[in-house]
Protein backbone atom coordinates (compact mmCIF):
# COMPACT_ATOMS: atom_id res chain seq x y z
CA UNK A 1 0.00 0.00 0.00
CA UNK A 2 1.28 3.47 -0.57
CA UNK A 3 0.85 6.16 1.94
CA UNK A 4 -1.13 9.13 1.45
CA UNK A 5 0.89 11.66 0.69
CA UNK A 6 1.41 14.46 3.66
CA UNK A 7 -0.61 17.83 3.27
CA UNK A 8 1.64 20.46 2.73
CA UNK A 9 2.92 23.23 4.85
CA UNK A 10 0.54 26.55 4.71
CA UNK A 11 3.62 28.78 2.76
CA UNK A 12 5.01 31.05 5.53
CA UNK A 13 9.09 31.97 3.63
CA UNK A 14 9.30 35.08 1.28
CA UNK A 15 11.88 34.94 -1.54
CA UNK A 16 15.29 35.15 -0.57
CA UNK A 17 16.89 39.13 -0.66
CA UNK A 18 13.01 39.85 -1.89
CA UNK A 19 11.65 41.30 1.11
CA UNK A 20 8.24 42.80 -0.42
CA UNK A 21 7.32 39.80 -1.97
CA UNK A 22 5.05 37.42 -0.71
CA UNK A 23 5.58 33.54 -0.61
CA UNK A 24 6.75 32.27 -3.98
CA UNK A 25 3.90 29.39 -3.72
CA UNK A 26 1.34 31.32 -3.57
CA UNK A 27 1.77 32.47 -7.67
CA UNK A 28 1.73 28.43 -8.58
CA UNK A 29 -1.28 27.51 -6.19
CA UNK A 30 -3.58 30.68 -7.94
CA UNK A 31 -2.54 29.08 -11.16
CA UNK A 32 -2.89 25.16 -10.06
CA UNK A 33 -4.81 24.54 -6.94
CA UNK A 34 -6.19 27.75 -5.93
CA UNK A 35 -8.47 26.48 -2.69
CA UNK A 36 -6.32 23.69 -1.42
CA UNK A 37 -5.50 22.56 1.70
CA UNK A 38 -2.31 23.15 3.80
CA UNK A 39 -1.14 22.41 7.10
CA UNK A 40 -1.15 24.96 10.02
CA UNK A 41 1.53 25.94 12.47
CA UNK A 42 -1.36 25.61 14.80
CA UNK A 43 -1.52 21.72 14.16
CA UNK A 44 -4.82 21.75 12.10
CA UNK A 45 -5.17 21.60 8.59
CA UNK A 46 -6.98 24.27 6.41
CA UNK A 47 -8.64 25.14 2.76
CA UNK A 48 -5.92 28.13 1.72
CA UNK A 49 -7.48 30.31 -0.91
CA UNK A 50 -5.33 32.43 -3.11
CA UNK A 51 -7.00 34.25 -5.59
CA UNK A 52 -8.79 37.37 -5.73
CA UNK A 53 -12.44 36.48 -6.63
CA UNK A 54 -12.49 33.90 -4.07
CA UNK A 55 -10.85 35.59 -1.28
CA UNK A 56 -13.42 38.30 -1.42
CA UNK A 57 -16.11 35.87 -2.09
CA UNK A 58 -15.38 33.95 1.21
CA UNK A 59 -14.37 37.25 3.44
CA UNK A 60 -18.16 38.30 2.27
CA UNK A 61 -19.73 34.69 3.12
CA UNK A 62 -21.91 35.36 6.67
CA UNK A 63 -21.62 31.53 7.34
CA UNK A 64 -18.48 31.83 7.41
CA UNK A 65 -17.19 32.69 11.14
CA UNK A 66 -14.62 35.22 12.19
CA UNK A 67 -14.34 33.33 15.63
CA UNK A 68 -10.34 32.33 15.01
CA UNK A 69 -9.92 35.73 13.27
CA UNK A 70 -6.79 36.85 14.70
CA UNK A 71 -4.88 34.64 12.69
CA UNK A 72 -4.19 32.09 15.36
CA UNK A 73 -3.43 29.58 12.86
CA UNK A 74 -0.07 30.89 12.55
CA UNK A 75 0.90 30.45 16.52
CA UNK A 76 1.78 26.93 17.05
CA UNK A 77 0.40 27.41 20.94
CA UNK A 78 -3.01 28.86 19.98
CA UNK A 79 -6.29 27.34 21.38
CA UNK A 80 -8.71 26.83 18.80
CA UNK A 81 -11.43 25.67 20.93
CA UNK A 82 -11.19 28.67 22.88
CA UNK A 83 -14.02 30.64 23.43
CA UNK A 84 -14.45 33.80 21.68
CA UNK A 85 -14.41 37.02 24.31
CA UNK A 86 -17.59 39.59 24.55
CA UNK A 87 -16.03 42.65 22.93
CA UNK A 88 -13.95 40.89 20.61
CA UNK A 89 -15.36 43.11 17.47
CA UNK A 90 -13.13 40.75 15.27
CA UNK A 91 -14.21 38.01 15.87
CA UNK A 92 -17.72 38.03 16.92
CA UNK A 93 -20.10 37.25 13.95
CA UNK A 94 -23.87 38.55 12.90
CA UNK A 95 -25.82 40.73 15.25
CA UNK A 96 -22.83 40.80 18.23
CA UNK A 97 -20.80 42.00 15.78
CA UNK A 98 -22.88 44.55 14.43
CA UNK A 99 -23.63 45.95 17.83
CA UNK A 100 -20.26 46.89 18.14
CA UNK A 101 -19.39 47.75 15.74
CA UNK A 102 -22.05 50.49 15.49
CA UNK A 103 -20.99 51.92 18.83
CA UNK A 104 -17.55 53.11 17.21
CA UNK A 105 -18.15 53.33 13.30
CA UNK A 106 -18.72 56.93 13.76
CA UNK A 107 -15.60 58.00 14.80
CA UNK A 108 -13.97 56.10 11.23
CA UNK A 109 -16.06 57.99 9.09
CA UNK A 110 -14.43 59.78 6.39
CA UNK A 111 -15.43 62.63 7.58
CA UNK A 112 -14.80 62.86 11.00
CA UNK A 113 -11.27 61.30 9.87
CA UNK A 114 -10.76 64.23 7.75
CA UNK A 115 -11.33 66.36 10.67
CA UNK A 116 -8.25 65.35 12.38
CA UNK A 117 -5.77 65.56 9.27
CA UNK A 118 -4.52 68.59 10.54
CA UNK A 119 -3.88 67.07 13.58
CA UNK A 120 -2.03 64.39 12.27
CA UNK A 121 0.04 67.03 10.05
CA UNK A 122 0.89 68.67 13.11
CA UNK A 123 2.46 65.43 14.54
CA UNK A 124 4.29 64.90 11.18
CA UNK A 125 5.63 68.49 11.10
CA UNK A 126 6.83 67.95 14.99
CA UNK A 127 8.35 64.54 14.72
CA UNK A 128 10.29 65.68 11.58
CA UNK A 129 11.91 68.79 13.72
CA UNK A 130 12.77 66.06 16.23
CA UNK A 131 14.51 63.47 13.87
CA UNK A 132 16.00 66.37 11.89
CA UNK A 133 17.93 68.17 15.10
CA UNK A 134 19.54 64.47 15.57
CA UNK A 135 23.02 64.98 16.09
CA UNK A 136 24.69 63.05 13.10
CA UNK A 137 22.00 63.33 10.86
CA UNK A 138 20.80 59.71 11.19
CA UNK A 139 17.84 58.05 12.87
CA UNK A 140 15.81 55.13 13.33
CA UNK A 141 12.70 56.20 11.48
CA UNK A 142 10.63 53.14 13.09
CA UNK A 143 11.09 54.62 16.71
CA UNK A 144 11.71 58.36 16.10
CA UNK A 145 8.72 58.30 12.95
CA UNK A 146 6.72 55.36 12.20
CA UNK A 147 6.12 54.31 15.52
CA UNK A 148 4.89 57.34 17.26
CA UNK A 149 2.65 58.92 14.75
CA UNK A 150 -0.01 56.45 14.78
CA UNK A 151 0.39 55.63 18.34
CA UNK A 152 -0.58 59.29 19.32
CA UNK A 153 -3.59 59.27 17.01
CA UNK A 154 -4.77 56.24 18.41
CA UNK A 155 -4.33 57.26 22.00
CA UNK A 156 -6.17 61.11 21.44
CA UNK A 157 -8.35 59.38 19.70
CA UNK A 158 -9.67 56.39 22.18
CA UNK A 159 -8.27 58.98 25.02
CA UNK A 160 -5.50 56.71 26.38
CA UNK A 161 -2.45 58.50 27.49
CA UNK A 162 0.40 58.48 25.77
CA UNK A 163 2.98 58.77 28.33
CA UNK A 164 1.60 54.92 28.55
CA UNK A 165 2.91 54.05 25.36
CA UNK A 166 5.75 51.85 25.86
CA UNK A 167 3.38 49.57 28.15
CA UNK A 168 0.92 48.90 25.53
CA UNK A 169 3.39 48.99 22.81
CA UNK A 170 5.45 45.95 24.77
CA UNK A 171 2.70 44.39 25.23
CA UNK A 172 0.77 44.66 21.75
CA UNK A 173 4.25 43.05 20.18
CA UNK A 174 3.87 39.87 22.31
CA UNK A 175 0.17 39.81 21.46
CA UNK A 176 0.81 39.57 17.40
CA UNK A 177 4.51 37.49 18.41
CA UNK A 178 4.11 33.57 16.49
CA UNK A 179 7.13 33.14 18.82
CA UNK A 180 5.39 34.35 21.72
CA UNK A 181 4.24 31.38 24.05
CA UNK A 182 0.92 31.15 25.41
CA UNK A 183 2.27 32.06 28.55
CA UNK A 184 3.42 35.10 27.16
CA UNK A 185 0.50 35.58 24.98
CA UNK A 186 -1.59 35.48 28.13
CA UNK A 187 0.44 37.50 30.58
CA UNK A 188 0.18 39.97 27.85
CA UNK A 189 -2.97 40.49 27.26
CA UNK A 190 -4.02 40.09 31.16
CA UNK A 191 -1.69 43.26 31.59
CA UNK A 192 -3.21 45.11 28.62
CA UNK A 193 -6.56 44.37 29.73
CA UNK A 194 -5.60 45.06 33.59
CA UNK A 195 -4.30 48.41 32.54
CA UNK A 196 -7.54 49.17 30.33
CA UNK A 197 -9.66 48.03 32.82
CA UNK A 198 -8.70 50.85 35.26
CA UNK A 199 -8.83 53.26 32.29
CA UNK A 200 -12.43 52.55 31.88
CA UNK A 201 -13.17 52.83 35.18
CA UNK A 202 -11.15 56.18 35.99
CA UNK A 203 -13.23 57.66 32.91
CA UNK A 204 -16.57 56.71 34.34
CA UNK A 205 -15.61 58.90 37.34
CA UNK A 206 -14.49 61.27 35.15
CA UNK A 207 -15.50 60.85 31.03
CA UNK A 208 -13.29 63.36 28.63
CA UNK A 209 -14.30 63.81 25.00
CA UNK A 210 -13.19 60.83 23.39
CA UNK A 211 -14.10 57.47 22.36
CA UNK A 212 -13.46 55.41 25.29
CA UNK A 213 -15.93 58.19 27.35
CA UNK A 214 -18.07 58.06 25.01
CA UNK A 215 -18.69 54.07 25.20
CA UNK A 216 -19.29 54.35 28.57
CA UNK A 217 -21.81 57.32 28.29
CA UNK A 218 -23.95 56.98 25.01
CA UNK A 219 -24.63 52.91 26.67
CA UNK A 220 -28.54 53.98 26.54
CA UNK A 221 -30.38 50.96 26.94
CA UNK A 222 -27.51 48.84 25.39
CA UNK A 223 -24.88 49.38 27.57
CA UNK A 224 -21.37 47.55 27.05
CA UNK A 225 -20.32 45.50 30.43
CA UNK A 226 -16.94 46.19 31.18
CA UNK A 227 -15.42 43.17 29.99
CA UNK A 228 -17.17 44.40 26.70
CA UNK A 229 -15.57 47.48 27.00
CA UNK A 230 -12.19 46.25 27.63
CA UNK A 231 -11.55 43.53 24.70
CA UNK A 232 -13.29 45.68 22.38
CA UNK A 233 -10.52 48.55 23.69
CA UNK A 234 -8.01 46.25 23.23
CA UNK A 235 -8.42 45.63 19.77
CA UNK A 236 -8.95 49.31 18.79
CA UNK A 237 -6.03 50.12 20.59
CA UNK A 238 -3.58 46.97 19.10
CA UNK A 239 -4.61 47.27 15.63
CA UNK A 240 -4.56 51.51 15.66
CA UNK A 241 -1.37 51.47 15.99
CA UNK A 242 0.85 48.07 15.05
CA UNK A 243 -0.57 48.07 11.23
CA UNK A 244 0.15 52.31 10.62
CA UNK A 245 3.26 51.93 12.37
CA UNK A 246 4.50 49.14 10.38
CA UNK A 247 3.10 50.30 6.93
CA UNK A 248 4.52 54.44 7.23
CA UNK A 249 8.12 51.99 7.63
CA UNK A 250 7.75 49.39 5.03
CA UNK A 251 5.93 52.13 2.28
CA UNK A 252 9.39 54.08 3.41
CA UNK A 253 11.57 51.94 2.26
CA UNK A 254 9.84 51.14 -0.70
CA UNK A 255 9.81 54.60 -1.95
CA UNK A 256 14.17 54.69 -1.38
CA UNK A 257 13.99 51.62 -3.42
CA UNK A 258 11.79 53.44 -6.10
CA UNK A 259 12.85 57.21 -6.47
CA UNK A 260 11.73 57.18 -9.82
CA UNK A 261 7.67 57.14 -8.50
CA UNK A 262 8.14 59.25 -5.56
CA UNK A 263 7.09 62.33 -7.34
CA UNK A 264 4.01 60.65 -8.48
CA UNK A 265 3.74 59.19 -4.88
CA UNK A 266 3.90 63.33 -3.87
CA UNK A 267 1.07 64.41 -6.29
CA UNK A 268 -1.27 61.98 -5.66
CA UNK A 269 -0.57 60.32 -2.61
CA UNK A 270 -4.05 58.90 -2.09
CA UNK A 271 -3.42 57.01 -5.46
CA UNK A 272 -0.09 55.77 -3.82
CA UNK A 273 -0.42 55.21 -0.57
CA UNK A 274 -3.94 52.29 -2.48
CA UNK A 275 -0.80 50.73 -4.81
CA UNK A 276 1.62 50.71 -1.49
CA UNK A 277 -1.33 49.08 0.73
CA UNK A 278 -2.15 46.37 -2.18
CA UNK A 279 2.16 45.81 -3.14
CA UNK A 280 2.47 45.35 0.96
CA UNK A 281 -0.23 43.57 2.37
CA UNK A 282 1.57 43.79 5.90
CA UNK A 283 -1.60 41.35 7.50
CA UNK A 284 0.99 38.54 5.86
CA UNK A 285 -0.69 35.65 6.85
CA UNK A 286 -3.87 36.15 6.26
CA UNK A 287 -6.89 35.79 7.85
CA UNK A 288 -8.77 32.82 9.40
CA UNK A 289 -12.51 31.71 8.69
CA UNK A 290 -14.52 28.67 9.99
CA UNK A 291 -17.21 27.85 7.77
CA UNK A 292 -20.50 27.04 9.63
CA UNK A 293 -21.91 25.35 6.25
CA UNK A 294 -21.64 23.96 3.21
CA UNK A 295 -19.86 26.36 0.50
CA UNK A 296 -18.60 25.66 -2.24
CA UNK A 297 -15.43 28.08 -2.68
CA UNK A 298 -14.19 28.13 -6.41
CA UNK A 299 -14.08 24.30 -7.53
CA UNK A 300 -13.80 23.05 -4.15
CA UNK A 301 -17.14 21.74 -1.93
CA UNK A 302 -15.64 23.15 1.70
CA UNK A 303 -17.49 21.28 5.23
CA UNK A 304 -19.24 22.59 7.91
CA UNK A 305 -16.37 22.51 10.78
CA UNK A 306 -13.64 23.36 8.50
CA UNK A 307 -11.29 25.95 8.53
CA UNK A 308 -9.93 28.24 5.60
CA UNK A 309 -7.57 31.08 5.38
CA UNK A 310 -8.26 33.88 3.23
CA UNK A 311 -4.86 34.85 2.11
CA UNK A 312 -4.56 38.49 1.80
CA UNK A 313 -0.62 39.00 -0.14
CA UNK A 314 -1.90 36.19 -2.39
CA UNK A 315 -5.28 37.90 -3.64
CA UNK A 316 -3.37 41.44 -3.93
CA UNK A 317 -1.28 40.18 -6.32
CA UNK A 318 -3.49 38.13 -8.69
CA UNK A 319 -2.57 39.29 -12.31
CA UNK A 320 -6.42 38.31 -13.59
CA UNK A 321 -7.35 41.12 -11.62
CA UNK A 322 -3.43 43.72 -11.02
CA UNK A 323 -2.17 43.24 -13.96
CA UNK A 324 2.17 43.47 -13.75
CA UNK A 325 1.16 42.64 -10.06
CA UNK A 326 4.52 42.05 -8.84
CA UNK A 327 4.99 45.73 -10.14
CA UNK A 328 4.52 48.58 -8.13
CA UNK A 329 2.66 51.18 -10.21
CA UNK A 330 1.27 54.73 -8.94
CA UNK A 331 -0.22 54.33 -11.88
CA UNK A 332 -2.76 51.30 -11.78
CA UNK A 333 -6.19 51.84 -12.71
CA UNK A 334 -8.48 51.24 -9.93
CA UNK A 335 -6.35 50.85 -6.74
CA UNK A 336 -8.78 50.69 -4.11
CA UNK A 337 -9.82 47.19 -4.82
CA UNK A 338 -7.15 45.71 -3.16
CA UNK A 339 -8.37 43.83 -0.24
CA UNK A 340 -5.18 44.79 2.31
CA UNK A 341 -8.12 45.94 4.83
CA UNK A 342 -10.00 42.33 4.09
CA UNK A 343 -13.29 42.72 2.76
CA UNK A 344 -17.24 42.28 3.60
CA UNK A 345 -18.73 42.71 7.83
CA UNK A 346 -15.35 42.25 8.87
CA UNK A 347 -13.45 44.61 6.87
CA UNK A 348 -11.15 47.07 8.87
CA UNK A 349 -13.38 49.97 11.06
CA UNK A 350 -10.32 51.95 10.80
CA UNK A 351 -9.21 52.17 7.54
CA UNK A 352 -9.82 55.76 7.12
CA UNK A 353 -7.84 57.20 9.57
CA UNK A 354 -4.68 54.47 8.39
CA UNK A 355 -5.31 56.29 4.90
CA UNK A 356 -4.50 60.03 6.30
CA UNK A 357 -1.74 59.03 8.62
CA UNK A 358 -0.47 57.35 5.47
CA UNK A 359 -0.95 59.90 3.20
CA UNK A 360 0.75 62.78 5.66
CA UNK A 361 3.42 60.80 6.93
CA UNK A 362 5.05 59.85 3.45
CA UNK A 363 4.67 63.28 1.81
CA UNK A 364 5.40 65.12 4.68
CA UNK A 365 8.94 63.10 5.23
CA UNK A 366 10.01 62.83 1.38
CA UNK A 367 8.77 66.56 0.67
CA UNK A 368 10.93 67.92 3.54
CA UNK A 369 13.96 65.67 3.29
CA UNK A 370 14.20 64.56 -0.18
CA UNK A 371 17.96 63.14 -0.10
CA UNK A 372 16.34 61.08 2.26
CA UNK A 373 18.38 57.37 2.35
CA UNK A 374 19.38 53.89 3.94
CA UNK A 375 22.49 54.43 6.44
CA UNK A 376 23.29 50.86 6.40
CA UNK A 377 23.44 47.95 3.82
CA UNK A 378 20.36 47.09 2.61
CA UNK A 379 21.22 43.71 3.42
CA UNK A 380 21.50 44.37 7.23
CA UNK A 381 17.65 45.33 7.49
CA UNK A 382 15.67 42.76 9.80
CA UNK A 383 12.37 42.24 9.52
CA UNK A 384 9.23 41.02 11.13
CA UNK A 385 9.00 37.34 9.72
CA UNK A 386 7.63 36.31 13.24
CA UNK A 387 4.93 38.57 13.44
CA UNK A 388 0.99 38.78 12.39
CA UNK A 389 1.89 42.32 10.69
CA UNK A 390 4.83 42.24 8.13
CA UNK A 391 7.06 45.30 8.64
CA UNK A 392 10.94 46.20 9.32
CA UNK A 393 12.21 46.21 13.19
CA UNK A 394 14.36 49.67 12.93
CA UNK A 395 15.31 51.58 9.78
CA UNK A 396 18.17 53.57 9.78
CA UNK A 397 17.92 56.61 8.07
CA UNK A 398 20.55 59.57 6.88
CA UNK A 399 20.39 62.64 5.06
CA UNK A 400 22.26 65.89 3.93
Amino acid sequence: MTAAPATPALPTTRPDGCPFEPPEKYATLRETAPTSKVRCPAGMDAWLVTRYADVRAVLADRTMSSRGASSVHVNPNADLDIDVSPGSIIQLDGAAHARLRKKVIAEFTVRRVEALRGYVQGLVKSHLDAMLAKPGRTADLVQDFALPIPSLVICELLGVPYADRSRFQRQSATLVSTDATREEGEQAYDALSGYLAGLFTAKERNPQDDLFSKLISTGGDDPLTMEELVVLGLSLLVAGHETTANMIALSTLVLLDHPDQRDVALAEPERAVEELLRYLSVVQWGVLRYATEDVRVGSREVRAGEWLVAALNSANRDESVFPAADKLDFHREQPRTHVAFGFGAHQCVGQQLARVELQEALTGLFRRVPDLRLAVPREELEYKHNTLVYGVRELPVAWG
